[in-house]
């Protein structure tokens, strides 16, 4: 047998053993995976924890690879909404802490984890990280405490849009777009033409409308008057010490204190049984060989927080 033989033979005996052990290994993951936060192998009182980290965006992540690739950095509503809904029907879950570390995001997400938490049957508040900003705090708003630790960086209430513009690049470049139209504001937000007056006051009206709506649910939420938030609601970021002298916020604590307190709410005795739910892949995506990355495009519009189709957005767009 020649060596050309030997190699293929070597390597086809390779890639078989990687794919058999890479199989184990996704086989595992996900059985386990499935039993985390799985309340039949464990039936004693508990409380959920749903984490909402990185920019809020809508929909789902996309399929789960345990070979890289991934979600990482984003709180992608669907997944958030189809968390809460487990942790309200399950019997052996007594609270829900909605852990939030969030710059914010898309507007459109962000009213859809809210109405879902609206919809809550059992106690949940919200526990905020290093920060719950604009849309971080939009979702902490209808839970029933909001706790912060003294840095976390919150508030940020408000709403803004930002279109890019490479009118004098493409033309210091020689590119040129032709636009075909229906009507002079079809092409609002072009990156090719300039942002006029009139293209500013059709999104003023529009940030307008959101903000008043941001406005409403945190005063619905805080029990304030909507004029008393207007006061602090001006795109200001805050510490969770100046937030709870605002009241925006209701306690100072982290994490273990807001579970002793949810536990409480949830009238558990004893310490609480602690449930986080992971994703749950099919075992054909479990077992799927993707690595699938995102592309420098992407990767640029995640570092700016331009996400196409959401120019509307409940965002803190500090550093």
């Amino acid at each position: 047998m020649d060596k050309k033989s030997w190699f293929l033979i070597i390597s086809g005996l390779t890639v078989s053993v990687l794919l058999i052990c890479g199989g184990l290994f996704a086989l595992t993951a996900w059985v386990f995976s499935s039993v985390e936060g799985d309340s039949t192998f464990n039936f004693s009182d508990a409380v959920a924890i749903v984490h909402v980290e990185g920019v809020i965006v809508a929909g789902d992540p996309p399929p789960a690879s345990p070979f890289g690739g991934g979600s990482s950095g984003t709180a992608y509503s669907g997944k958030i909404i189809k968390q809460l809904k487990k942790a309200d029907e399950d019997s052996n879950v007594k609270a829900v802490i909605l852990y939030v570390d969030s710059p914010g995001g898309s507007v459109y997400a962000s009213e859809e984890i809210y109405r879902q938490i609206k919809k809550m049957s059992k106690p949940i508040i919200a526990a905020m990280g290093s920060m719950a900003a604009s849309g971080g705090y939009y979702v902490s708003a209808p839970t029933q405490e909001i706790w912060a630790s003294p840095s976390s960086l919150t508030c940020s209430i408000g709403v803004i849009s930002q279109f890019l513009n490479f009118e004098r690049f493409a033309e210091e470049y020689g590119v040129t777009a032709v636009t075909i139209k229906s009507g002079k504001f079809k092409d609002t937000g072009s990156p090719f033409r300039e942002f006029n007056e009139e293209d500013k006051k059709l999104w003023q009206d529009i940030i307008d409308e959101t903000y008043t709506e941001f406005v409403r649910i945190v005063a619905e939420g805080r029990k304030m008057k909507e004029e008393d938030v207007r006061k602090v609601a001006d795109g200001r970021v805050c510490t969770g010490n100046q937030a709870k002298a605002m009241g925006l916020v209701d306690q100072l604590g982290y994490l273990p204190q807001a579970i002793e307190r949810a536990a409480e709410l949830g009238k558990i005795e004893g310490e609480p049984r602690i449930v986080e739910y992971a994703d749950e892949p099919t075992i054909w995506e479990a077992l799927g060989l993707s690595t699938a990355q995102r592309s420098p495009v992407a990767e640029l519009q995640n570092i700016i927080h331009y996400h196409p189709g959401s120019p509307l957005m409940y965002l803190y767009v500090g550093p």
